[in-house]
């Protein structure tokens, strides 16, 4: 019997990989998304092609709204029953120091970022009882830089919750979480730019998908592993040479 994913924000870049991926190793997926239907359309038509003998389907939640979020076990769960992982990988990304953020910016950052995985998490928990749980935090938790401070508070919550739940819902579910560095560039900037990022870190170079990738396995084929971060990020959060 294949296993089932559901992975947030699995439409389009570090997302779309995973899904790609996790099918690839005889997961069945489901595909979230909110605004990038087509994406996850032609997502879910690929790896049907590809993998006739999985089950594949795609769901839009809004994980800024509440109310759409707590549907969004129960609607996995009856089409595809308990599943065994979720991976919480969708994220909102935006820019401001704190004396610039306002209480619009602060909330939507928390929302997407670390009360949605909340209830998740929650919910799979409750519904699903046993399995994984991956969680998507940023390197950036081990630096207090300001520049994107809501969105680098709600990674730090993210990692702190991480902890907490393995804690909580040990034995039956794992819950561990990925750190990634400098990985893809913004969708307005291209790989020059991420060079240019890489030359601050302690490798020197973009890691792309592949480490992330990589560790996804490791936490998955390591059924001792729970409450771990593994940073993805070529030396990034060591800090910079002297």
């Amino acid at each position: 019997m294949n296993r089932t994913a559901l992975i947030t924000g699995a439409s389009k870049r570090m997302g779309k990989s995973l899904a790609e991926h996790l099918a690839s190793k005889g997961w069945n997926i489901i595909i979230h998304f909110n605004s990038s239907e087509k994406p996850a359309e032609e997502l879910e038509i690929e790896l049907r092609q590809k993998y006739p003998h999985q089950k594949f389907a795609r769901v839009k939640t809004n994980l800024v709204k509440e109310d759409e979020v707590e549907k969004l076990i129960p609607i996995v769960i009856s089409e595809f029953g308990p599943f065994h992982l979720l991976v919480n990988n969708a994220s909102l990304f935006n820019p401001g120091y704190l004396k610039e953020t306002d209480t619009k910016l602060f909330d939507s950052q928390m929302n997407v970022n670390l009360k949605a995985p909340f209830l998740l998490m929650r919910d799979f928990a409750n519904q699903c009882k046993k399995g994984n749980i991956i969680n998507f935090a940023d390197t950036r938790i081990t630096t207090n830089k300001s520049n994107f401070a809501a969105y680098s508070l709600s990674k730090k919550g993210l990692w702190e919750l991480t902890k907490m739940a393995a804690l909580e819902f040990s034995p039956e579910i794992r819950v561990n979480a990925i750190a990634p560095g400098v990985t893809l560039p913004p969708e307005d900037k291209d790989e020059e730019y991420l060079r240019n990022l890489a030359e601050n870190i302690p490798m020197k170079k973009p890691g792309g998908l592949e480490p992330i990738l990589k560790t996804l396995d490791f936490i998955l084929e390591n059924d001792h592993l729970t409450g771990q971060l593994l940073f993805a990020d070529g030396g990034e959060n060591l800090g910079q040479n002297a």
